[in-house]
Parts: structure tokens; C-alpha cells; sequence
């Protein structure tokens, strides 16, 4: 049987949500032994917060100009090095202070979950024999440690930067820059990687000696694959074990009901392919291991005698306790990622006061998937904020699109001159003249249009909150990117409170009516196969309609695995989650894939 460990105090972590709402997470949440991730696509934020948070932490500060040798790697390496200092700090205080009521070391594990860990903290509490107690609280204290501080690199944002006109050498592209800072910063933890294989990148991880295990078989910087499905798994797996990198950890997030870019898959839905995991996941860690050991050979290391350590979590549209607990039972996770909820926890993100009132109000209307992302990639998007509204303002005003201030998705190649992002007012005044040129059936060039005038400036604005809150900034517009589960929480939260919600201590949900997270990217998939197929009948896509054809097929058999098998997971409303599925069943039967042209 393969050992498969928990690398947290806690049964979640907080994923990563745009450029800047966890980009200070770290310094609030891991000296109680939870995990968060910060992104590392905005070097100019990082500088800018680790800017701010030398100065709260009366730490030094030598800036890092944007004009510098290797300045993103370095700001980056720079960043977490401060993060890991003053978290290293904040920890050593937390189990030096006293077991009493309010202090650090009890926040700690009041915030546990039921398990071993706290039923020691309460066996500590009840022990009458002064010596005995002391000694249980210095096993505490050893054994509180911190959550890690992990980083995330999306793989698809690696633009080669220009210097004078010229791109420069590919050792400095934005994703490989990211991963410099990382590798040979001081922090011990996982790098996330995202939106698919990069293979320059990931080729690169073996030049750094801190993914190689060491004697005990452990590296100190671990490598977590953020995946759609059971067969991105094993292909991004092998990939990385070819080159002597083990993953340490498959997050699998839902393909549409999850926060920020949505990478639908064709029609498999969350049950099945965690079923997958579930029955092959000793069959995966070994596959891996063995072209983990040839990988090791092949580069003078010595191959392992076992796996290594290998988790497997989830996250995308969880929102209650129950849903929680059927994940780590029923399917054998080792966690649960939960990120739209913390955006109402002040104490754990960075969202300014303006947005945070307007998530509070925020209907279901308010919050979309559509094509604001410049990557081309279905996005999440609060309506109601500011970046959205400062949108729309340049398209009534005539001058659609963004200043771009950042450039990080400065991408497309289709017009003469520099590579420009689509979001930009350059790109969508020429786009919008060459679309207005063309001999398209009006109601495809009213679409395309609208599609060219969807794009936001997102690496900019997603950041913008992180800088109001700061004080950084007195002016920007802020971009959200939640998933529909906030609309179900209708008031700010403690640290205390959310953490308790997760673990079914206290409930902080407001709306009855919330369907199952599995019903909810149920219909989230009805939703995107109606709108493909309306896109497809508009002359906008030419995708071949075989493909929706097994879309849908694939819809039916996820719905009939959810009739067998809904007893093992749905502990609340049975009777709802039964007639939710007969209602989007007969919805879905009603779609006729070979008539939307």
C-alpha cells in the first residue's frame, strides 16, 4: 500500500485567485498552519507589495527597477524571501506564546479540524498533572507548524519580453523568469503549474538542485500539476518523471464551476473523473514512479526504492461542510481547495472595501463566464466592478479597449508591428476596421464584434485590489474573478468563521435554494454546450459538430453515473439532487447538436 501524506495542518488550502487576492495571503493565514498560493504573472505587483510589507514589517527595502538585469526573476526571489522570513518569524512567535485564551498558539488549534493533532491539543487541555501538561505543550509546539507558501505560474502566460525592439534571450521569458525567482528563493514549499504542459518549462525544472530529492527521498520545493482530468494527469505526470521531477500533488478542479479562467472539458463532469482518481490513483503514483526512477538514472541520481509522496485534491464550486466531507470520504481526497468564500474574509485576501460591498450584492446575473480574458479563455467575471464598468465606458466613449500598462499577455501576432494583447486599444481598433471590412453576414460581424469588445484588461486590474487595500494606490479599477458559490454567502467573515464553516462548525451559508456544487457544473455545461452550438449556427466557430455530439453523450453517461451512485455522496436534499438530475436530463435530450447550423 503506497503512504500517502498530508503536507497541512488543515484538510484545505486557499488556491490562487487572480494576480492579487492571495498575494499577501501567506503573512495572514500560514502561521496557522494553512496553505495558500500566490500568483507570480505580475512582477510589478510583487514589487509593489514587497514594498509595502517591508515597511509593516519594519524590514529593509532596496527597490528592484524594471529596467534591470534579470529584474522579475530577482523581484520575484526577492518577494518570497521576504514572505518566508517573516512567516518563519511569525511562526517561532506563535509556539513561544502562551496556551491561553486568545493567544496565538490557541488560535492554531482552535482552528483544527477534528483528528489527531487536536484530540492531543484537547487532551492538553483537560490534563490535570502540571508536569504531564507541560509536556504535551511543548509536542504541541513542535508540531505547529506552519502552512506552505506556495506560487503559481499559469503556463500559457511565457511571452518573450522585448528590450529595444528586440525579443530577448529565451531564458527570460515570463514564465521561466517566474520559475527562477521561485527556485532559487529560501521558501520550502509547491509550485502550482496550470492551463496545461509547457514544455520549455517544464524541461527547465531539473536544473534546479531544490526539486531533487535529497537522502530522505524529499526535495525542499515541490512540483503540484493543477488538472482538468484522470489522462492530463498521467500525460503531465510522465512528462515530468521522464526528467526526474515528481509531482507531488494533482489538484483537479472542475472544468467550468470554479472561479477565474474555466477550461471546460468535452462534457466529463466532476463525479466521474474523481471516480477515476479514486480507483486508479496506486496505479498512477506507480506508473509515475517507475519513469520517475528512469528519469533519475538518466541524470547520475540514484533511483528510489518506493513512490514518493503523491496527493490528490480537489477544488471548483465546494460550499458547504457536507459536500467537503463527501470529497475526502467518499472519494479519498486529500483536501479541498476553497477560493471564492475567502474573498469575504478580509483577514485572508486582498479585496478593497468598494468590492467587497459589491460581492455581498452580487446576484447571479452579476456574476458571468463569458470572454473578457485576453487568453482567449472562458473567464469569470463580477459584472458590477469597476474594471467591467470602465469597459464599457471606453466603448461608449468611442475608444474601446485598455492602455495595457503591463504587456504580460502582449501575445497576438496578427497585425504588422510588436506583439499586442487583445484587450488593447491598438488591437481592437484595428481588429474591429478589419472585422467592419469584411463580407460577413451581419449578425456574425454583430457577434465577432462583441467578442473583440468583451476583452478586459485583466493582468492590470486583477491586481488593483491588492493596491487599494495597500493604500498603494488611491485610484484603479478592480477586476473579480468569483464563481457563482458567491452569491451564497451573504456576509463578511472572520478567519474563525470561515475556517469553522468548512469543517461544519457553524454554517455561513444564506441561501437554501443552493443546488449540489455537482448539479451546479451540471448545469454550467448545459449552458456552455447551448452556447457553443449558437456560436456554431452564427458563422462564429467551425468546430466540426462530432465533437458537441460526444459533448453530449458524455453529459448522459456523467448523469447516469450520478443516478447509481448518488447515495455515496449527497448526505443533504437527496430528493432535489434526484429531481435536478431528471430536470437537466431532459434538458440536455432537447439539445439536437445537427441542427445548429
Amino acid at each position: 500500500m503506497i503512504n500517502f501524506f498530508k503536507r497541512s495542518a488543515h484538510e484545505f488550502h486557499i488556491p490562487v485567485m487572480g494576480t492579487g487576492f492571495t498575494i499577501g495571503s501567506p503573512f495572514d493565514v500560514a502561521r496557522y498552519g494553512i496553505s495558500s498560493v500566490v500568483s507570480l504573472v505580475d512582477d510589478v505587483l510583487i514589487e509593489q507589495m514587497r514594498r509595502y510589507y517591508t515597511a509593516k514589517y519594519g524590514k529593509p527595502y532596496e527597490a528592484i527597477g524594471g529596467t534591470e538585469h534579470d529584474a522579475r526573476a530577482r523581484r520575484i526571489c526577492a518577494y518570497l524571501n521576504l514572505m518566508n522570513t517573516v512567516v518563519g518569524e511569525q511562526s517561532a512567535s506563535l509556539r513561544a506564546s502562551p496556551f491561553e485564551p486568545g493567544s496565538e498558539i490557541t488560535r492554531y488549534y482552535e482552528l483544527l479540524p477534528a483528528g489527531e493533532l487536536k484530540s492531543q491539543y484537547q487532551k492538553m487541555l483537560v490534563a490535570t498533572d502540571a508536569v504531564e501538561r507541560l509536556r504535551l505543550q511543548a509536542d504541541l509546539r513542535e508540531q505547529a507548524v506552519p502552512g506552505g507558501i506556495d506560487v503559481n505560474i499559469m503556463t500559457k502566460l511565457d511571452r518573450l519580453p522585448l528590450e529595444n525592439g528586440t525579443p530577448m534571450a529565451a531564458e527570460f521569458s515570463d514564465g521561466l523568469s517566474a520559475l527562477r525567482g521561485y527556485a532559487t528563493s529560501d521558501v520550502s514549499s509547491g509550485i502550482v503549474f496550470s492551463a496545461g504542459l509547457n514544455a520549455s518549462l517544464y524541461s527547465s525544472l531539473s536544473d534546479y538542485p531544490d526539486f531533487r530529492p535529497d537522502a530522505s527521498g524529499r526535495s525542499k520545493k515541490t512540483v503540484i500539476l493543477k488538472v482538468s482530468d484522470y489522462r492530463s494527469a498521467l500525460i503531465q505526470g510522465r512528462f515530468l518523471a521522464k526528467r526526474g521531477i515528481w509531482v507531488s500533488e494533482f489538484r483537479i478542479e472542475s472544468g467550468l464551476n470554479c472561479g477565474g479562467h474555466a477550461f471546460a472539458t468535452q462534457g466529463f463532469l466532476m463525479g466521474p473523473i474523481l471516480e477515476e482518481f479514486k480507483n486508479n490513483r496506486e496505479e498512477l503514483c506507480q506508473r509515475l514512479h517507475e519513469d520517475y526512477n528512469k528519469g533519475l538514472v538518466s541524470r547520475g541520481l540514484a533511483p528510489m526504492a518506493a513512490p514518493r509522496d503523491m496527493l490528490v485534491t480537489v477544488q471548483g464550486g465546494i460550499g458547504t461542510h457536507a459536500e467537503h466531507r463527501a470529497l475526502l470520504q467518499y472519494y479519498k481526497m486529500d483536501g479541498t481547495g476553497w477560493a471564492t468564500p475567502f474573498l469575504l474574509v478580509p483577514e485572508a485576501t486582498s479585496v478593497d472595501d468598494e468590492h467587497l460591498t459589491r460581492l455581498l450584492a452580487a446576484t447571479e446575473a452579476d456574476v458571468k463566464l463569458g470572454l473578457s480574458s485576453p487568453m482567449g479563455i472562458p473567464f469569470w467575471t463580477l459584472q458590477t466592478a469597476a474594471s467591467e464598468e470602465q469597459r464599457r465606458k471606453h466603448i461608449a466613449d468611442g475608444n474601446p479597449g485598455s492602455d495595457c500598462p503591463k504587456g504580460y499577455l502582449e501575445l497576438n501576432t496578427e497585425f504588422e508591428g510588436t506583439p499586442l494583447c487583445i484587450a488593447s486599444h491598438d488591437y481592437q481598433r484595428q481588429k474591429l476596421a478589419q472585422i467592419d471590412a469584411s463580407d460577413l453576414p451581419p449578425a456574425t460581424k454583430a457577434r465577432v464584434m462583441a467578442d473583440v469588445l468583451a476583452k478586459s484588461c485583466i493582468c492590470h486590474d486583477l491586481g488593483a485590489g491588492a493596491t487599494l487595500k495597500a493604500g498603494i494606490v488611491k485610484t484603479a479599477y478592480t477586476s473579480i474573478c468569483p464563481s457563482l458559490t458567491i452569491v451564497h454567502f451573504k456576509a463578511l467573515a472572520s478567519l474563525e468563521e470561515m475556517v469553522g464553516h468548512i469543517y461544519g462548525r457553524i454554517s455561513l451559508m444564506k441561501d437554501s435554494d443552493r443546488p449540489h456544487m455537482f448539479i451546479r457544473e451540471l448545469s454550467l455545461y448545459v449552458d456552455h454546450l447551448r452556447n457553443e452550438l449558437a456560436r456554431i449556427a452564427d458563422g462564429v466557430y467551425e468546430r466540426k459538430l462530432s465533437y458537441y455530439a460526444e459533448f453530449k453523450q458524455n453529459l448522459m453517461e456523467g448523469i447516469s453515473y450520478y443516478q447509481d451512485r448518488f447515495m455515496d455522496f449527497v448526505s443533504e436534499h437527496q430528493d432535489r439532487f434526484c429531481a435536478d438530475l431528471s430536470r437537466i436530463k431532459s434538458q440536455i435530450e432537447q439539445i439536437q447538436v445537427d441542427s445548429c447550423t
